[in-house]
């Protein structure tokens, strides 16, 4: 379910060393299913323990998990980098704003779960979003731009060359396309 590099374990380990006895780590997600959703990492006393937490264990010590967090966990993984800048402990989990849905879901919940964990990251990086307002009877998947992509002039390629592409790959015989239903007329919340 999360997945904890060597190095990150070995930097758990340290830390937990300096704690009382008993102590574990924590992994949580504030706000999980939400597009504000957080991971975070915290010490978990014995006393902070409850009685349906999730218990990972790894060398040394035990990775606790909320049960309303666990969904939204799966497939995340922590990681302790090093270099010239300094030491980092990073946490992805790519199913936190939305959890991962199964197989055999509705194609239009599918393709939602792509949206927010696989493309909208990366338009977020511009302030952008893009949401699912539909799905046609002929395949189409009609989505809806926001924020920064609003007015954007490479949103057209946004749209083609990166979210169509994807999405029909992942959909073979599923999706025919992808069309936008934005106006991206020129307006207060437009690039320029």
């Amino acid at each position: 379910m999360i997945t904890i590099s060597e190095t990150a374990q070995g930097h758990f380990r340290k830390l937990l060393s300096q704690q009382p006895e008993g102590t574990n780590i924590r992994v949580f997600v504030v706000n999980p299913g939400t597009p504000n959703a957080e991971c975070g990492v915290s010490y978990c006393p014995p006393d902070a323990v409850d009685h349906d937490d999730l218990h990972l264990p790894f060398e040394g010590f035990e990775a606790v998990v909320d049960q309303q967090s666990v969904p939204f966990l799966e497939a995340a993984e922590i990681d302790f980098v090093s270099d010239q800048m300094g030491s980092q402990l990073t946490l992805k989990a790519p199913n936190a704003k939305m959890a991962k849905v199964p197989e055999d879901a509705p194609l239009a919940d599918r393709v939602e779960y792509v949206l927010q964990s696989q493309i909208n990251p990366g338009l977020a990086s511009h302030g952008g979003k893009v949401v699912l307002t539909e799905i046609t009877p002929n395949g189409l998947a009609i989505l809806q731009f926001g924020g920064g992509c609003n007015g954007c002039s490479m949103v057209d390629v946004t749209l083609k060359e990166g979210i169509e592409k994807q999405l029909l790959e992942l959909f073979p015989g599923e999706l025919t396309g992808v069309r936008d239903a934005t106006e991206h007329e020129r307006g207060e919340h437009s690039y320029y």
